[in-house]
């Protein structure tokens, strides 16, 4: 737009409001306030007109010879700072010093998960050698340069340095004795921001990473018969495969079916690379946050490609490595292509922005640029609810910077959010939103701790435990599918494009994306983010009173755990009909602790019901009022229901134990005993105690679950919300 009219004016002043209403609005505190008005971000949610960020460019080599452990690199790091500030002591990242035994780290390690970590072996500074510091085990190390960095200079580092693999793979390390991930593997530059200035932070395995963007050039030298996969463009696959696999490879980069470029008979033959005692496989990256490798001599390799922009044709590159005895592997190229598709063109909806995807299987189910890797499952809807899980983190946190390790919520959660998403196209909007209440939700929104209502925006990297993980995944999902439905999908696609456009390949933190979201909805939204980021909560409304009202019924709802949250009201009627109307999260703008509701309408009714659905509501007691007309049935307590004070023997309990698995449900529930009580564990989230309440049956009363077994046939019936799943036990 080139001429200045009066209804520019004007959209500028209601900008300005906006933006007036932000900076009132939500809490910040003090180093945030700061960047904001030195100008380096701005209230309008756009990067400001001093916004700066460092970068790096690394050659990196990397040397493996299995079966011995050792890894052996070398770097050359040119370190770029764009800020205004001189620096005079950079900032070291040793992330696999946390295998060093004296290194503080959030779990427990078993002796195989130990080792001496990262040992320099050899450093220099532009050219000359010297000294590096002893880390002590620590995962980051300062240093003093020889002469400072001035603004909008550079220096070059150099180390040599090696780490043996661990035994026990968590992120990384040995998958087994001829496969290796390695993973954070170099020293690296820590990210020197305009918000904390340089990243101190300690890896406790816990809280994930913060990196910079940088471009990449990475050789990985293996012996001969070996494979190598990762991220970045494999720069010379002439130089590494024998001609025939050579061919399959570039074909599968624009095939749409899976093809086999390497199998299992195929390894047999020891003739798939070129027939060195050492290949190097050379990689390269521009303006990415990491890079990580699989090595193996077994593993085999399928290749394909998926369109993921429409409007240009561009395809990327979709491979898998695994062990051929990974059933539920051999479709990993059909759940990235299915991944990388609809997340290019349904939510977030911006096309996958990397030139390939590849999973390998491990067992850390754990993502990387251009890289994921995934345990094998028994269940296949497990296996692809995993894929998608760590595909789904290419835009948050890979293409959007993002520091994962405070704001675990704008990676975890966003990703989170989409899960759900694809989940419904996957499976349904029934199954998948109940497979989303019993894997993202259920733990934290029947849970009566002060834990589960720690706000969201507090750092995770002074967090631990349930806290932490309900604050990266479950409700902050649950706040952006709640703005989703609030502003409904043409302005929230806006919205969230908007942010991704002005914030991809740089560092965004949470008050970008609220003044953000704000600015492009073209209307404040402090209050939401305030209800959902800031504040002491969960999510409990109640129907307080339903009373004739001009037009129909006034409905009092009180909001008594303090979330805002989108409701259904369920209506039946007296002459027999019924209606759902679903209120978004809007109806609490005005007063979020109360709302009245006008249901207009000539009919008389007789029974109403709240249904929050993915929002569960700590309390359903107080949502009805009235009766419906038809009652459902009461309990059989005759067969062993609920209610029937029953004593088991420790013994008893033993038919129960165990891991089942459900072909609809893609989790797994682990059975144990404690003290004579019965425990159920799904993967990922918390224990909760089981009381016996009939034969093979026993329930969890506060999450509102019940589990009946069949011994004889090793399965069980999860029972919750009025549905059914099975789950047979594994053997």
């Amino acid at each position: 737009m080139t001429t200045l009219s009066f209804k520019t004016l004007c959209v500028a002043f209601c900008g300005m409001a906006i933006t007036q209403l932000s900076a009132q609005g939500l809490y910040m505190p003090r180093n945030v306030k700061e960047a904001y008005q030195k100008g380096t971000r701005s209230m309008d949610g756009k990067p400001g007109p001093g916004y700066w960020q460092n970068a790096g460019r690394y050659n990196i080599n990397l040397t493996a010879n299995p079966p011995s452990k050792t890894i052996r690199g070398k770097e050359t790091i040119t370190y770029i700072n764009n800020s205004m500030d001189t620096l005079n002591r950079p900032v070291i990242k040793l992330i696999l010093n946390i295998h060093n035994p004296g290194t503080a780290r959030m779990l427990t390690a078993q002796a195989g998960y130990l080792s001496q970590g990262i040992r320099i072996d050899r450093f220099k500074e532009n050219g000359k050698e010297r000294a590096f510091p002893d880390p002590a085990g620590e995962t980051f190390r300062s240093f003093a340069l020889s002469k400072p960095l001035l603004p909008k200079d550079s220096v070059q580092l150099e180390f040599d340095w090696h780490y043996d693999v661990s035994d026990i793979s968590g992120r990384e390390g040995l998958l087994d004795s001829t496969s290796f991930f390695l993973a954070y593997c170099y020293p690296r530059v820590a990210v020197f921001d305009d918000i904390h200035g340089w990243d101190r932070m300690n890896f406790t395995d816990g809280q994930e990473f913060y990196n910079d963007f940088n471009d990449y050039m990475v050789s990985v030298t293996v012996p001969g018969n070996f494979l190598v996969w990762g991220s970045g463009d494999l720069l010379n696959p002439e130089e590494v495969l024998q001609p025939a696999f050579l061919q399959k490879y570039k074909a599968s980069l624009s095939a749409d079916k899976t093809i086999n470029i390497v199998t299992t008979a195929d390894h047999k033959t020891k003739s798939v690379t070129t027939q060195n005692a050492m290949n190097t496989w050379k990689f390269s990256a521009r303006h990415i946050t990491d890079m990580a490798y699989c090595i193996s001599d077994h593993y085999v390799w399928d290749g394909a490609s998926v369109v993921v922009d429409k409007k240009t044709g561009r395809r990327a590159s979709a491979q898998s490595a695994y062990i051929d005895t990974a059933v539920n592997f051999r479709k990993a190229v059909e759940h990235i292509q299915h991944s990388l598709d609809w997340l290019s063109h349904n939510w977030p909806g911006v096309p996958y922005p990397f030139p390939k995807s590849t999973i390998v299987q491990g067992i850390a189910d754990m993502e990387y640029p251009m890289m994921a890797n995934d345990s094998p499952q028994d269940d296949p809807m497990l296996q692809r609810f995993i894929a998608e899980h760590e595909i789904a983190h290419s835009w948050f946190p890979f293409y959007m910077g993002v520091n994962e390790h405070r704001y675990g919520y704008m990676d975890e959660g966003w990703t989170t959010a989409f899960e759900n998403l694809i989940g419904k196209a996957d499976l349904g909007a029934e199954t998948a939103n109940e497979l989303f209440k019993q894997f993202r939700v259920q733990s934290w929104a029947y849970s009566n701790t002060d834990e589960s209502e720690v706000p969201i925006i507090i750092p995770n990297n002074i967090m631990s435990g349930q806290a932490m993980g309900d604050n990266e995944y479950g409700k902050p999902a649950l706040a952006y599918l709640g703005l989703k439905d609030m502003l409904g999908d043409e302005l929230f696609r806006k919205c969230l494009h908007g942010f991704i456009d002005r914030w991809h390949g740089k560092h965004p933190i949470p008050w970008d994306m609220f003044y953000s979201f704000s600015n492009l909805a073209g209307k404040s939204l402090d209050w939401y983010w305030h209800n959902w980021f800031f504040t002491y909560s969960y999510m409990d409304i109640a129907l307080r009173k339903v009373a004739p009202a001009p037009g129909g019924y006034a409905l009092n709802i009180d909001n008594v755990g303090g979330f805002v949250i989108p409701f259904d009201i369920q209506v039946e009627y007296a002459d027999g009909t019924k209606e759902t109307i679903h209120k978004t999260a809007a109806v609490w703008e005005a007063n979020t602790k109360k709302t009245t509701v006008l249901l207009r309408t000539k009919k008389k009714i007789t029974y109403l019901r709240l249904d929050s659905g993915i929002f569960l509501d700590a309390n359903e007691n107080d949502n009805v009022w009235g009766k419906p007309k038809v009652q459902p049935a009461a309990a059989n307590t005759d067969a062993g229901g609920a209610g029937e004070a029953i004593q088991l023997t420790d013994t008893d309990l033993d038919k129960y134990l165990g891991t089942y698995t459900s072909a609809v449900m893609p989790i797994k529930l682990i059975f144990t005993k404690e003290g004579g009580q019965l425990i159920a564990e799904a993967v990922g989230q918390g224990k909760i105690p089981l009381a016996p309440t009939g034969k093979d049956r026993f329930e969890n009363a506060e999450a509102k679950i019940v589990f009946v077994f069949d011994p004889a046939k090793e399965q069980l019936s999860l029972q919750q919300a009025g549905r059914s799943v099975d789950f047979t036990k594994n053997k």
